[in-house]
């Protein structure tokens, strides 16, 4: 795995509560050791229910660079497990693909935004709180890399 890849992840409003934004960092710190990783959080739409969506998908789209692949989170996505999780990574980097991964906010994302997705990945068939999963994601990306390196932390 000489390539370094990219990734970029997009998340609709602020985490004002600060529950989980230290975890966050703690593994996004970790995932760095590996991949280019950032995190950008897009402001919520102030409209509601598929206008919310719709405007959302807008910016996200607007961030997505040339040459990356878009994945998203939707909970009717791919299952899979933490090691095919690394080996889709895995063949991201092989094929230097970089990733721009986009998690909804409170009302999901517009289906224009996941009919124009490369991946769309399901975190559970459970409905999480975007900032939850925001969390959930960033140790599963850190997981799959371990799993890659063969390094102790995945058991």
């Amino acid at each position: 795995m000489g390539v370094f890849l990219k990734i970029r992840l997009l998340s609709f409003g602020k985490n004002k509560s600060g529950l989980f934004s230290e975890a966050v960092e703690e593994y996004a710190k970790r995932l760095s050791r590996y991949v280019s990783f950032e995190m950008l959080e897009l402001p919520a739409s102030r409209q509601q229910g598929a206008l919310a969506k719709r405007e959302e998908a807008t910016w996200a789209l607007k961030q997505l660079k040339a040459k990356e692949l878009l994945w998203a989170l939707d909970e009717r996505g791919w299952q899979c497990t933490s090691v095919e999780l690394s080996r889709q990574l895995e063949r991201q980097q092989i094929h230097a693909h970089n990733l721009c991964l986009v998690i909804g906010g409170d009302e999901g994302l517009d289906a224009s935004l996941l009919q124009r997705a490369h991946l769309v990945l399901a975190l559970g068939r459970i409905t999480l709180p975007h900032r939850m999963a925001r969390l959930v994601l960033v140790e599963q990306l850190y997981r799959s890399f371990c799993i890659l390196k063969a390094e102790p932390y995945h058991k």
